[in-house]
């Protein structure tokens, strides 16, 4: 696994999980993902649903569909289970 500027960061709150993939390096930009209800492990690769970007970088549609790419390979690849959870 490969994916040096990414973090995963999984929350549980308000009667659901919410997952996020943030690139920390430039680009900068966040992932918000829901879990993919037909994967066998009820979570998969996840599924999009909210991207937040800077304006600046808006435009580059090429630069942010490769590392949306990454992101999603790096949700599915990151396994949080071995990490200890803040209560």
């Amino acid at each position: 696994m490969n994916f040096p500027y990414f973090v995963r960061i999984d929350r549980d709150g308000r009667g659901r999980e919410q997952h996020y993939v943030v690139h920390a390096h430039d680009p900068k930009f966040s992932v918000e993902f829901i879990a993919d209800l037909e994967a066998t492990d009820k979570l998969g690769k996840g599924v999009i649903k909210r991207v937040c970007v800077p304006n600046s970088w808006a435009g580059d549609y090429g630069k942010y569909a490769k590392l949306l790419t990454k992101a999603q390979e790096f949700f599915a690849e990151a396994d949080q289970t071995d990490l200890p959870r803040r209560a």
